[in-house]
């Protein structure tokens, strides 16, 4: 199967080889789930409806975007270009925005504290935690792959970092080990290839498979909608976030880990079922799946706004949450549109030519010459 390199979210570089729609619809069907269920947050503690959209959406997406990114990242010791590209695509976009969300809040809460204009990088403001993840995860593939279970493995430090309390969100450690298994699941889904098999079924298997999955995801709202209150009160919510121990919200038996491990196996699923029901062909919004990066980083600030005024605080008119929902899907076509990325690409997506050397440096640390400059 032809693909073309992704950036750091799996967003595609311009390339001369064909892009495969699959995944450009995959990605920003992802990305728009990810801004719908940040958009109904402030809903989900007043409408039971809410809340089962909000764990609906919560039991795939980010497991989605987390094994798309893995399976374009390279197993392979990094060369040159790869670390280039970790600077520009995760390092330099972080502090970008790590200190933009400073000046954001700063102004928004309209008091001068010292202590609030002074970035914390160790830190990540709201959505930023996925650079920091995704920035150890590449760099730790090569190495898990290296081992004969790299899955397997995987999934045991994540249900392992669940027990340890010291392990928190600084430098977004306790997210960055919770969701390995599904960076590592993306990437054995490529060694599979699974996706290759499915891209040339017929449309008659096709469509029994993708039966199949719409009956796992109506069956999953089903099972969320009569047993939200259940839901609640076992605060399933927070194994799906991954960000914290299972002591934190009152899960100190030895058993709490298999509920994190029923969740991920649930997720895994889900993703593939996901996958099958993404259209192989060019779509209206297929287009629209090479600005992910863009949509991430940006629908934060226009949802930032809304969700701290509190038009959202209480109780809420039954349209507002469909509403959201549109007011989403524009949020994300609009931040996908070639303008925006024109206008928002030096903070999205820094060059930062001027802060690299010229020529290549060689492990001693000497610059390598061109050689008639060798003389």
């Amino acid at each position: 199967m032809s693909y073309v390199p992704m950036n750091s979210v799996g967003t595609a570089i311009t390339s001369p080889r064909r892009r495969v729609p699959l995944w450009d619809n995959a990605r920003w069907i992802a990305i728009t789930l990810m801004v719908i269920g940040h958009a109904i947050l402030k809903l989900i503690g007043e409408a039971d409806v809410a809340y089962t959209l909000y764990l609906f959406i919560y039991a795939f997406h980010v497991p989605v975007f987390v094994a798309v990114s893995g399976y374009f990242a390279k197993s392979g010791p990094p060369d040159g270009r790869q670390m280039h590209r970790l600077l520009t695509d995760i390092i330099f976009p972080y502090f970008i925005f790590e200190t933009l969300w400073t000046g954001l809040r700063w102004i928004l809460g309209g008091k001068l504290d010292a202590d609030k204009l002074l970035p914390d990088y160790s830190t990540a403001s709201w959505t930023l935690w996925f650079l920091l993840a995704l920035l150890v995860w590449r760099i730790a593939l090569p190495y898990l792959v290296l081992l004969r279970y790299p899955l397997t493995i995987a999934i045991l430090i994540s249900i392992g970092a669940g027990y340890l309390t010291n392990i928190d969100g600084t430098f977004t450690l306790a997210r960055t080990l919770g969701l390995l298994p599904f960076f590592v699941f993306g990437w054995k889904l490529r060694q599979w290839l699974l996706t290759d098999t499915w891209l040339e079924l017929s449309a008659g298997l096709i469509w029994r498979w993708r039966a199949g999955a719409i009956g796992l995801f109506a069956l999953l709202y089903l099972l969320i909608g009569l047993n939200i209150d259940t839901l609640r009160t076992l605060q399933v919510r927070r194994f799906l976030l991954y960000d914290e121990s299972y002591a934190t919200f009152d899960y100190s038996e030895f058993w709490a880990g298999g509920i994190r491990l029923a969740v991920m196996v649930l997720a895994f699923a889900l993703i593939v079922a996901f996958l099958m029901l993404i259209p192989r062909r060019t779509t209206w919004f297929t287009a629209l799946g090479a600005a992910t990066m863009y949509i991430y980083l940006l629908h934060t600030f226009v949802l930032y706004p809304l969700r701290e005024s509190g038009l959202l605080d209480g109780p809420q008119p039954w349209w507002v949450l469909p509403g959201m929902i549109v007011l989403s899907v524009a949020i994300s076509i609009v931040l996908s549109l070639p303008i925006v990325r024109r206008l928002a690409r030096p903070l999205v997506e820094p060059r930062a030519r001027w802060l690299f050397r010229p020529a290549a440096a060689t492990p001693t640390g000497t610059i390598v010459l061109p050689h008639r400059d060798r003389n």
